[in-house]
């Protein structure tokens, strides 16, 4: 008879926590490039003479490039060695910033946010994978995620208060140029606590192919939900590009089932409830990242709220965001991850359906601050409990496609909400306009119609989560064969 030996929790020493801050330091840059922009738009049109289309791709060409190669940074991962893909991320990322921040032209801040996008998508499905590598299935891993889904909620909301700070201080600049600093603090981390690997695969080897297909459905699908907003959902060209995206994605699909060695292996998906809780994280994201963009607008457009004001508004937010994701993190060792994230998304729900009911002449404490709490304490279980059942059950080999499904359906999410939202918001407030109803009430009417919307996408993902993975399920069916596991590669 075999005995299981008990492994020696890592998290608990110096080395672990070292390398979980670290993890997290990744996960915090490249979540707050995601929002951390949004503030200073104004100042960047003034300044590069940004055109109202064009302006749209400050946020968008990062959202971009993120989500279009997401697939591929995440199963370069595996196959080329999670430190190499981490480091070339990072330098792209710190490179592409300085540019950004030197930028002289639309051109060159919107060629700096592609290459950003680009390095982030690298960047992050390394890092959570070498986070579920090295700390161990159980109590460790859930805290590691706890900890790691804590600061990703955190940075979304953060990023619009370090954006309103460094815009109003030294410049919107700024905002691009603390990325290079980052990026060197981060890459000593790496070679301090991060052994590398040997390349898994060869070259001859790769599946090329999926590699184009998967990246260029991505970004075109991508492309179209960005532009959907401003060129229209029944437009000839949104439609022909969300179909050439679907063509190409199909074609993918079909050239992974016949390849050797395939670059998504379609075998993960066998994994119970995988499918479930990447969708529960895409629908549950739509709502949850479109709530920053039409509170912002609202605070600024309607409440004259100055940049700085509307990213203290969110400090509240951060800080409710970390408490609930730590909190969460330990509720999962003893109910399992679907009853946390049902949970979470119901209450993060009937938060968003407070905040869908701002006046037009609101108050911060009577009307955003209450709602805002409500989403904070909802969201930070929903993203702890979601990373931990996509990436419950998955082989070492492929942590890091995991990683990326998983951040690809983030990204979409975002996408996704972020266009249907905006056509519904400014179909309300053109409708509303022409019967010479005043701005600020037609635009109000608009984000409350958006927000209404993301509220009924996040109850939709907590429908959706009652089929996702439940560890506690996992935990339980694996007990008789615990002594003949396969450790996790540290």
């Amino acid at each position: 008879m075999t005995t299981a030996i008990a492994q020696p929790s890592f998290l608990s020493t110096r080395r672990g926590k070292l390398t979980l801050a670290l993890l997290c330091a990744v996960a915090f840059l490249d979540f707050v490039d995601a929002s951390i922009v949004n503030v200073a738009l104004p100042s960047i049109r003034r300044d590069l003479h940004f055109s109202v289309a064009g302006l749209v791709w400050v946020p968008g060409a990062y959202l971009l490039t993120y989500g279009g190669f997401m697939l591929l940074g995440g199963r370069a991962a595996d196959l080329l060695g999670r430190r190499r893909v981490l480091v070339a991320g990072t330098v792209l990322l710190g490179v592409a910033s300085m540019i950004g921040g030197l930028a002289g032209s639309e051109g060159v801040l919107i060629a700096a946010r592609l290459a950003q996008g680009v390095g982030a998508a690298m960047m992050l499905p390394a890092a959570l994978s070498i986070l579920t590598t090295m700390f161990k299935e159980g109590k460790d891993r859930h805290t590691a995620i706890g900890v790691w889904g804590g600061v990703g909620g955190l940075a979304s909301a953060a990023g619009v208060l370090f954006g309103g700070l460094l815009t109003e201080g030294p410049g919107w600049r700024w905002v691009m140029f603390v990325n290079p600093v980052a990026a060197v603090l981060v890459l000593g981390g790496i070679f301090r606590l991060i052994s590398g690997e040997r390349r898994r695969t060869q070259l001859a080897g790769f599946d090329f192919l999926g590699a184009i297909l998967a990246t260029g459905g991505m970004l075109l699908l991508v492309y179209a939900l960005v532009k959907a907003s401003t060129v229209g959902w029944g437009n000839a060209r949104t439609i022909g590009e969300i179909g050439g995206a679907v063509v190409l994605l199909v074609a993918f699909v079909i050239n992974e089932l016949r390849h050797r060695n395939p670059l998504a292996p379609l075998s993960i998906f066998r994994i119970n409830g995988l499918g479930y809780s990447n969708l529960t994280q895409l629908i549950a994201l739509a709502g949850f990242l479109a709530m920053f963009f039409f509170l912002t607008l609202y605070m600024q457009d309607v409440l004259r709220y100055s940049p700085i004001q509307t990213g203290v508004a969110y400090l509240p937010l951060c800080f409710a965001i970390g408490f609930s994701a730590g909190i969460s993190s330990q509720i999962l060792t003893r109910v399992g991850t679907r009853p946390v994230i049902v949970t979470g998304a119901l209450i993060a729900a009937a938060g968003l359906y407070w905040l869908s009911r701002i006046p037009v002449h609101g108050t911060y404490l009577h009307n955003l601050l209450p709602g805002m709490l409500i989403v904070a304490l909802g969201f930070g279980p929903v993203f702890v409990g979601v990373t931990t059942a996509a990436n419950s059950g998955v082989p070492a080999d492929k942590a890091g496609l995991a990683a990326s499904l998983l951040n690809a359906s983030q990204q979409l999410g975002g996408a996704l909400g972020l266009a249907i939202f905006t056509a519904a918001a400014t179909s309300r407030t053109h409708t509303l306009l022409a019967t010479h109803t005043p701005p600020a009430q037609a635009l109000t009417a608009g984000f409350q119609r958006a927000l209404l919307l993301g509220s009924i996408f996040i109850f939709a993902a907590a429908i959706i989560a009652l089929r996702a993975t439940n560890t506690r399920d996992q935990a339980v069916q694996s007990v008789p064969d615990v002594a003949l596991a396969t450790p996790v590669a540290a």
